[in-house]
């Protein structure tokens, strides 16, 4: 009976919702036709980037749709991003959904940087990582860390391939090579390869670390049909809260020893400071605001936030190169033009390779991290495209289309880096801007662009690459938030004559 009375409670909810509150907002945009209850849940598939692509070139590039009982804007045209993240409407949707259940449990209850709504907290969050955590001062501080990682998958590889063609896996490699990255930035340890100082601390790390990854791209039916959270998900919201818990417990077993190493070493050169050790300082004068609880939150962000997309990011930048063997030719012709002989390169040598950097943005337009970008949600009515909008709809930008708009882009399915000669940055207008835009624009682009094209260049400078097999390399998309690929890449790879000798002092 409970379940019955909050069913016909939801039913009431829904049809409220869905038909007084369309009838009293006049000019909505295009929407197909919808199923009571369900919406138009009944139309998506996965994955939903394609899914929405066909119900917009059907419909129209300004859609409107129910989730369930969510209202939710796709856009899918520069012109309509560009109204929903400049002039007034920047502010309109700064904020983010609040219905989710991930979300809630993982962003601690809508606390963290990437969840909180737009309001004092989420400025002050903002502010903290564009000042002291990722501004260009401090990203380059972390300069030797990304050096010496890169250097060390480099000597990984060539001892895998250092006389002949032999196999190996990418995926796991690029995930190792970002994830230690960012822990040494957060903590001061890493937690693959050599060098590693607990081998249990670093498998149980490893072990909460994937499982959250798979939770954060699980789907929620609840999220948008409420009711079937009292009786669908609760073995879903448990394993989450044991994910949460384990999460958690490992990140205040770095804070306790970043702060006790503090306390033991009073003067951490600045050079040497880690993320933990700046907020430990700030929580040292504002104990309130800056609690373990926050602490933890916001570092977890930077693992998530800056692992997977990364990593992901080269691992689909390596399947178009090794299908695409003149592109290597060419990136390497330009790498051993601007990088004396025997010299790994470094960040400062990255400027001089455009060619390089068309190869990134390339990857990144055909296959974004963020293929829908983070949702936002609008705080008031607003109009988009020329439609009103109301208040709280969930917005979702399809990136992915926009990037791969034939209208937009010649021949976008043709990997053709040579198409982005001249642009610099990562944004082209608001038809090319793989890491968002507005006041909740990624605030890692900065350290991805550094970490990606040092790691890609070194792997192009050192080694020669070639497929498994004759075929080409299955570009099948997978599951997920950040774009994976269905199958993890496996090439073949031999270190270069020329960079034999510079590769086995490493």
């Amino acid at each position: 009976m409970e379940i019955l009375f909050y069913f016909l409670l939801f039913l009431s909810f829904f049809l409220f919702s869905r038909f007084f509150l369309s009838k009293k907002t006049k000019n909505l945009p295009p929407s197909p036709p919808t199923i009571p209850i369900i919406g138009h849940l009944h139309l998506l598939k996965k994955p939903l980037y394609r899914s929405l692509a066909s119900i917009t070139d059907k419909y129209g590039p300004v859609l409107y749709l129910w989730f369930g009982s969510r209202p939710v804007l796709v856009v899918s045209t520069p012109s309509a991003v560009e109204d929903c993240f400049t002039k007034n409407n920047d502010i309109v949707f700064a904020n983010r959904p609040h219905f989710f259940l991930m979300g809630k449990l993982l962003g601690n209850n809508y606390t963290t940087i990437d969840s909180a709504p737009y309001g004092p907290n989420w400025r002050n969050l903002r502010r903290i990582s564009a000042i002291e955590v990722l501004s260009a001062t401090r990203v380059h501080s972390y300069g030797g860390i990304r050096l010496d990682e890169v250097k060390s998958m480099v000597k990984r590889l060539s001892n895998i391939g250092s006389d002949e063609y032999r196999t190996v896996e990418m995926k796991s490699m690029f995930f190792e090579l970002t994830f230690n990255i960012m822990m040494r930035i957060i903590a001061g340890k890493r937690y693959y390869g050599e060098h590693v100082e607990d081998l249990e601390e670093a498998k149980r790390f490893q072990e909460v670390v994937k499982e959250t990854f798979v939770l954060s791209g699980a789907s929620n039916i609840g999220d948008f049909l409420p009711f079937l959270n009292l009786v669908g998900v609760k073995g879903f919201k448990k394993r989450i809260m044991s994910v949460v818990t384990r999460k958690d417990k490992a990140m205040q077993e770095l804070i306790e020893e970043r702060r006790s190493l503090r306390k033991s070493e009073f003067n951490v050169e600045e050079k040497e400071k880690t993320l933990i050790d700046v907020l430990l300082s700030l929580q040292e004068t504002e104990p309130d605001y800056y609690t373990d609880e926050m602490i933890r939150g916001f570092t977890w962000v930077m693992v998530a936030a800056g692992t997977d997309t990364s990593a992901g990011t080269m691992e689909w930048a390596m399947s178009l190169l090794v299908n695409n063997p003149q592109v290597i030719k060419k990136a390497q012709a330009e790498i051993d033009a601007h990088v004396e002989k025997g010299r790994l390169l470094n960040e400062s040598d990255i400027n001089n390779l455009p060619y390089l950097h068309c190869i990134i943005n390339e990857t990144l337009r055909m296959y974004p991290a963020g293929p829908l970008l983070v949702p936002h949600e609008s705080s008031e009515d607003c109009v988009v495209g020329g439609f009103n909008i109301p208040r709280t709809t969930m917005l979702l930008i399809n990136m992915w289309q926009i990037q791969n708009d034939p209208k937009l882009w010649d021949e976008p399915t043709k990997f053709k880096p040579e198409r982005f000669e001249g642009l610099e940055g990562t944004r082209d207008g608001f038809k090319f801007m793989p890491f968002g835009s507005g006041r909740r624009g990624c605030p890692g682009e900065g350290l991805a662009m550094r970490v990606v094209p040092l790691a890609l260049g070194a792997l192009i400078q050192c080694f020669d690459w070639e497929r498994v097999g004759d075929e080409l390399v299955d570009m099948s998309e997978g599951l997920g938030l950040t774009l994976p690929k269905a199958e993890p890449l496996e090439v073949k790879c031999k270190t270069r004559s020329s960079a034999s000798n510079m590769v086995s002092q490493f």
